[in-house]
């Protein structure tokens, strides 16, 4: 009788473990555990173990107490262990557990499932030692040729750089299945070896859906868009991932038409969309500025019912702010649905951040501390950019200070990089240096040019020369990094030095990366390119310029600025060449296209200069017209006759 209690007990437990879904509830289930007595019944531990350690993703350090209470643990629960815990923030923590196992239970040796896991966390760390020594121990109990062993072999040498080990296990495997061949081909394509993944995909004796699918991953990851469309055409049958990787890759290599044309043929065959492929073409929507396909795709979001999903509420509010309309983006945070998440607070506050909204970022982020949200190192990026872009030296010192003290945060590159541009936009220069100098890791080459950046704002040239020797160690041939001191040298009539510099550009063969602006007519992209042949759409945007820039000259007293310019041609051509920049070229066709009344919404990849940020404020003045700029750093919206940016960028 007893007997049949203790099973139906468990048959309940097992039952109320598959429903639960939170901490709370698991707590629950196993304090039942240890009422009934089942707290020691190796069933009921072990999933209650599996649950907590993988499908719960706060619940590991729980499953580490319970596992620790149970007197004899066993294989499994041991392998359970080391699974979560290569899942977790520190994988390589799976080795002591795997340590621990040899030493308690020696008699059992570890089977498949411990090598495939603990291999994995090496490959989650990086760690060619420790994935180089569980080979050893796993040719020593004869599993190193196991198919799951094996399979796990190559992606950990893949994820460590070694594909020659790669292949190598792989070959040695005796019979791989399509799985294994999956895994050789994405090794090869981790590893940048096109043409190695090429030659195994050919060698494949069976493919299936994911085999095409790795290809098309590899391919737009590689940036051989061309392979990938080829690829893509010759599927015998696609499915939403195919889609997405399509969607996805063309929209991460800057080929945004493309991407929204995937997005739109994958509608007419009748896929439903999934989270990757709608948040992917929502990226794109967001990197090229595009405002009204991202308005058709958030009222076809609406209607099929998506926004239920934090991701796409998430990219959404990101594809807004890019956009330009942070209303948008706060309305779409206000209304979400469920808990947000440290993704939709960090997005929000990067948001208003990009627009120069310094003290809307710090309320965003003291709400989010008061709601129980731990910010981690991505959202205190996003919280320094904001105090520099808005000149906020003190509050951003504090929440670098808050990041390392309260938080126990290490900063990291992105988070010195904007700790110099705080510095040096408010035109501390010398702080920055010594800041720079007095950094816990060595200073990249970003750093030195973030630095190199501020210089050339405030025109510090005997600085500016210091920070271009230390970037000539460190990227010598950086093309932005020559350009920026010849134009510190060009403000300050230093031409013999501006002369110099652009000759040692000549003599190394350095080009410089054209500027280039999109701007979004008709839900079509147009990119203009600074210098580029003239077409039918250049004519029609510089015909529109030149009328223009002569009713600025009439009605707004524009006179270019042409400091930077080389002093060795005649005045006129000085004038010319700073009116080509692409930015004034996508402004003029968009007043050429768009209706009366209409934002002009602009993305550029550079920063915008002086002369066009003057041509912008005057437009917006005589034109009367809104013009957002969003530039390589944070966004302008011109009115008025005034920037957001109040001259500070």
């Amino acid at each position: 009788m007893k007997k049949s209690t203790v099973t139906v007990t468990e048959q309940l437990c097992l039952s109320l473990l598959h429903k639960c879904k939170t901490l709370k509830t698991v707590k629950q289930i196993h304090a039942f555990t240890c009422k009934t007595g089942l707290d020691t019944d190796r069933l009921v531990v072990g999933k209650l173990l599996l649950h907590c350690a993988v499908s719960i993703s706060d619940a590991l350090d729980y499953a580490r107490r319970i596992f620790l209470h149970f007197p004899d643990p066993d294989v499994f629960m041991y392998n359970t262990i080391i699974r979560g815990l290569t899942e977790s923030d520190t994988p390589l923590s799976s080795l002591a557990a795997f340590v621990e196992m040899r030493r308690r239970i020696w008699t059992a040796p570890p089977d498949s499932f411990s090598f495939a896991f603990l291999l994995k966390g090496a490959a989650n760390y990086g760690s060619l030692r420790a994935g180089v020594q569980l080979h050893c121990h796993a040719m020593r109990h004869g599993l190193d040729t196991h198919l799951f062993v094996g399979t796990t072999l190559v992606s950990m040498y893949a994820e460590c750089g070694c594909v020659g080990s790669a292949r190598k296990v792989f070959e040695e495997m005796s019979e791989p299945n399509v799985v294994a061949w999956n895994a050789v081909v994405t090794a090869c394509f981790r590893c940048a070896d096109v043409e190695g993944a090429e030659e195994m995909f050919d060698r494949m004796p069976i493919r299936n859906l994911t085999s095409w699918n790795v290809m098309l991953a590899g391919y737009t990851k590689a940036g051989e868009l061309e392979l990938a469309k080829k690829a893509f055409l010759e599927m015998p049958v696609k499915d939403d991932v195919s889609w997405s990787s399509m969607i996805t890759g063309f929209a991460q290599n800057g080929c945004f038409d493309e991407a929204f044309g995937f997005f739109r043929e994958l509608q007419w065959v009748g896929i439903r969309p999934n989270e990757v492929s709608l948040t992917g073409v929502l990226s794109a929507c967001a990197q090229a500025g595009a405002f009204e396909f991202g308005k058709i795709l958030h009222g076809f979001l609406e209607k099929a019912g998506f926004l239920w999903m934090i991701s796409v509420n998430n990219a959404l509010m990101d594809t807004y702010s890019k956009c330009g309309n942070v209303g948008m983006a706060r309305l779409i945070f206000k209304r979400m649905p469920k808990s947000k998440s440290i993704v939709s607070w960090t997005t929000m506050i990067a948001g208003v951040a990009m627009h120069g909204n310094g003290e809307e970022a710090i309320q965003l982020f003291n709400d989010m501390e008061e709601s129980g949200i731990r910010p981690d190192g991505i959202t205190f990026i996003s919280i320094l950019y904001a105090c520099s872009h808005a000149g906020l030296i003190e509050q951003g010192c504090k929440y670098f200070s808050k990041m390392i003290d309260v938080y126990g945060i290490e900063p990291v590159i992105e988070h010195y990089g904007c700790m110099v541009d705080l510095y040096g936009r408010a035109g501390k220069l010398h702080k920055a240096y010594d800041f720079v100098c007095q950094m816990r890791i060595s200073p990249t080459a970003i750093i030195w040019r973030t630095l190199l950046g501020a210089c050339s704002i405030h025109g510090n040239v005997e600085l500016a020369e210091q920070v271009k020797e230390r970037l000539s160690e460190l990227e010598p041939s950086d093309s932005g990094d020559h350009v920026l001191l010849s134009n510190i040298y060009a403000i300050a009539g230093k031409w013999k030095d501006v002369a110099t510099v652009r000759r040692s550009m000549t003599d190394q063969n350095i080009k410089k990366n054209p500027g280039w602006s999109m701007i979004e007519v008709d839900k079509i992209m147009y990119t203009f390119v600074a210098g580029e042949n003239q077409n039918e759409i250049t004519e029609e945007a510089y015909d529109k310029l030149r009328e223009i820039i002569s009713k600025l000259r009439v009605e707004g007293g524009y006179v270019p600025e042409i400091g930077s310019v080389l002093h060795d041609i005649e005045e006129e051509e000085k004038e010319d060449s700073v009116s080509r920049h692409s930015e004034k070229l996508a402004v003029a066709f968009g007043m050429a296209r768009l209706c009366e009344g209409r934002i002009i919404r602009i993305v550029k990849n550079l920063r915008v200069c002086r002369d066009c940020h003057s041509v912008m404020k005057l437009i917006s003045r005589v034109y009367r017209l809104e013009i957002l700029v969003r530039d390589r750093s944070r966004f302008h919206s011109f009115r008025d006759g005034s920037c957001s940016c109040r001259d500070y960028w």
